[in-house]
């Protein structure tokens, strides 16, 4: 994949200067004539249907396997404007982690003269004007050699792009082979790529929104707009140990995200220059959100100021405050600071010289990001409605139970 996966990148780099035309096809061109080369010729549009729309089911739908239906939004790059007529390209293996030929499948693919193909289980979806897609597909296994985790791949065509581009795979957040050093590896082109299934009788739902550009280094730069703070939308979060001064796990350090990260979070970090009137008002206003939320909200403080750190003070000033407060649902925590290698603060990429930064979290990927935020009723709304928009039918759902 690797030499694919550059050659659309010299294609987007070239736009509009060339337009790849000898590489690829025009939008929604259907071809049946099969490339002799895919590193070259990427075969993006054969045997693609006409009148897509934006659900599709593979083949693999109607055989024995573990079903699996992928959902989500396509938003453009700005992170929350909705992504009409974008083409997503999809293609895996059998639960056996081969890509299988079957000539009597509409859209199988034979291999080529160089022995590639893409099988049979493949497809398209085209979103409409809600961003949204949905595919029914089975669940692929991982190679025969066990050397990458299973996969489905992902590519996108955007309409006023000339060539697609490749998205991080859909891999799995249980798949033993995913470990800390693949997942370290993840480009989070698109946003994060990890699967956290759901499951609902005996199917299981994966949520995956996309993001057009985002970590695509030939993308246009001037229509990002990254937040100055924190982990941005789409991404996961990283693990971190805080010390934790008041809430169920004073006097531990466990990770936030990993014991309470399956449905909602709010992680609120405040940094050098912390303003105490403000914090107060934001902890009375989240613990009341996460009381009314009940088990569906989880609110973390995470103070990191470097300034005259003392780990028992710290513990003191945090435990101080949530007495005066009453507080029941927010728990306080604290690190040395948030370049702390030692916590794992560092790698969700906080600005200790902004006021605050607010990040929402929903099966530990982040779904609202914002800094500098007044304790003021327009901005608690701001954060309401980020929750509420995010919680759909799968949202109450839990995990399935993975055969070890």
């Amino acid at each position: 994949m690797t030499l694919l996966k550059h050659f659309w990148l010299i294609c987007l780099v070239l736009v509009p200067h060339y337009s790849c035309t000898n590489q690829i096809h025009p939008n929604n061109e259907v071809t049946t004539v099969l490339p002799s080369d895919f590193d070259t010729h990427p075969p993006f549009y054969y045997k693609m249907p006409e009148g897509l729309t934006a659900i599709d089911t593979s083949a693999g739908w109607k055989e024995a396997g573990q079903k699996i239906v992928l959902t989500g939004i396509v938003y453009k790059a700005d992170g929350i404007t909705p992504a009409a007529d974008v083409l997503l390209y999809y293609y895996h293996t059998n639960p056996q982690g081969v890509y299988e030929v079957k000539p009597e499948e509409p859209l199988n693919m034979p291999k080529n003269e160089l022995g590639q193909t893409h099988g049979y289980l493949r497809g398209w979806v085209q979103t409409g004007r809600d961003g949204t897609y949905r595919i029914h597909t089975l669940m692929p296994g991982s190679y025969p050699s066990r050397a990458a985790p299973a996969h489905i791949h992902v590519y996108v065509k955007e309409p006023n792009m000339k060539a697609p581009y490749y998205l991080d795979d859909f891999v799995f957040d249980h798949d033993p082979l995913l470990t800390s050093q693949e997942r370290a590896q993840l480009e989070n082109r698109g946003g994060s790529g990890i699967i956290r299934f759901v499951q609902k009788k005996e199917l299981w739902i994966g949520e995956r929104n996309l993001y057009l550009g985002r970590n695509i280094p030939e993308y246009p730069k001037s229509v990002a707009h990254p937040p100055r703070s924190g982990k941005p939308i789409g991404e996961d979060l990283a693990s971190f140990t805080p010390y934790h001064a008041y809430g169920p796990d004073a006097g531990t350090t466990v990770c936030p995200i990993c014991k309470y990260g399956w449905y909602h979070g709010i992680l609120y970090f405040v940094g050098t220059e912390p303003d105490w009137e403000s914090v107060k008002k934001w902890l009375l206003f989240l613990d009341q959100e996460s009381r009314k939320r009940k088990n569906y909200l989880k609110v973390y403080f995470v103070y990191g100021n470097p300034k005259n750190f003392e780990a028992a003070k710290r513990m003191e000033t945090l435990s101080a405050i949530g007495n005066e407060l009453d507080l029941q649902q927010v728990a306080l925590t604290f690190v040395p600071s948030f370049l702390d290698t030692l916590s794992g603060v560092h790698k969700n990429a906080i600005n200790p010289s902004v006021s605050n930064t607010f990040l929402l979290y929903k099966r530990s990927n982040v779904i609202g990001n914002f800094n500098n935020f007044e304790p003021i009723p327009e901005n608690f709304q701001k954060l309401q409605n980020t929750l509420n928009a995010t919680t759909n039918e799968w949202f109450p759902l839990s995990p399935p139970t993975y055969e070890q």
